[in-house]
């Protein structure tokens, strides 16, 4: 089996797949076709070699994944049509900030979408066990076993947020091509023609998934949380804060050793994010299959990497893509 370092992503009834130096979404639309986009990428790390240190990278590949995801869902509501698309588009708002910087008007909403989700994610993440970590402070002296509480909390209330969004219905759908994804990338490392048929035979879980990392994220942050001191609420959120790149740098590379390594010691810290991609993961059908290889052989083929028994210009020209008629989307 060989290693890659290709990833993606589930979006909006299709699949974002990312290659070193390129991108392509494919979306199933609603008249069955596939709709294929492509896209070149200039990595920060090549333009600064100094981002290619050890931990270093993982916190600019932590950003860039981020702005990636967040772009790649709107492009695939775009693509897909129908009443999706609105849900997605800039508003009145935007495009005033959009003409008042001179940004255009996907950054601004991509600006947007990124500041509601660390919102959010502070509030439950940082706040929450925070404040409940301040409610044991009371009882507890020891400022380690008080700031491994904290983890505790911080690991449950995204065990619940998992299972919670795991229920809808149209979650379902996402986890499904999520599933997809994982299939078509372990197709390709176990080095079989990148068929529906080879793709479906392999598991849904994968040891480079993003929720293998976040789960990584949850764990290690409680250990390095756990030497800090108590302060008050404010001063605690801002360490955190402020560590919190650490943390995914940290987690980052342990998922890179993940992805290359087959040593004991590395899958048995890895086994519980495969645990936890059960509830992020579905079974997909041959149609999603259709759509993970669609997009996986694109990406390979837009970066110029060497694409398994693919024809590189009938992708890219929009012919045939794994069975499935493909329509070259020309967004950039």
């Amino acid at each position: 089996m060989k290693k890659s370092m290709i990833g993606g992503q589930a979006v909006l009834e299709g699949v974002m797949m990312k290659a070193p130096e390129a991108m392509a979404i494919a979306v199933r639309r609603e008249d069955g076709t596939i709709d294929l986009t492509t896209s070149k990428l200039t990595p920060a790390k090549h333009r600064y070699p100094i981002l290619k240190l050890p931990v270093l990278r993982g916190i600019i590949a932590f950003g860039e994944s981020m702005v990636l995801g967040v772009k790649s869902i709107m492009t695939s509501a775009e693509m897909y049509g129908s009443d999706e698309a609105e849900q997605y588009k800039p508003s009145k708002f935007d495009a005033f900030i959009a003409q008042k910087t001179g940004r255009s008007l996907e950054d601004v909403a991509i600006f947007f979408a990124l500041v509601i989700a660390i919102i959010f994610v502070v509030g439950m993440f940082i706040v929450l066990p925070a404040l409940a970590a301040g409610f044991l402070r009371t009882r507890i002296s020891s400022h380690v076993l008080v700031n491994v509480f904290e983890g505790l909390v911080r690991l449950t209330l995204f065990l619940i947020y998992i299972v919670s969004i795991s229920r809808m219905k149209d979650i379902k759908r996402v986890f499904e091509y999520h599933g997809a994804e994982h299939k078509t990338i372990h197709c390709y490392e176990h080095d079989e023609e990148l068929t529906v048929e080879n793709a479906r035979k392999y598991p849904t879980l994968h040891p480079r998934c993003g929720t293998a990392f976040l789960l990584i994220v949850m764990v290690i942050s409680i250990f390095i949380f756990s030497f800090l001191g108590w302060q008050n609420i404010f001063v605690r959120m801002a360490s955190r804060l402020a560590l919190l790149p650490l943390v995914a740098g940290l987690s980052y590379e342990v998922i890179r050793l993940a992805g290359k390594s087959d040593a004991p010691l590395v899958k048995a810290v890895i086994y519980p994010g495969l645990l936890l991609q059960r509830l992020t993961t579905r079974e997909p059908d041959d149609k999603q299959l259709e759509v993970a290889i669609c997009a996986f052989k694109a990406a390979m083929a837009t970066c110029g990497e060497d694409m398994p028994y693919a024809d590189k210009e009938s992708v890219l020209d929009g012919g045939t893509c794994c069975g499935a008629a493909a329509a070259q989307g020309g967004r950039g």
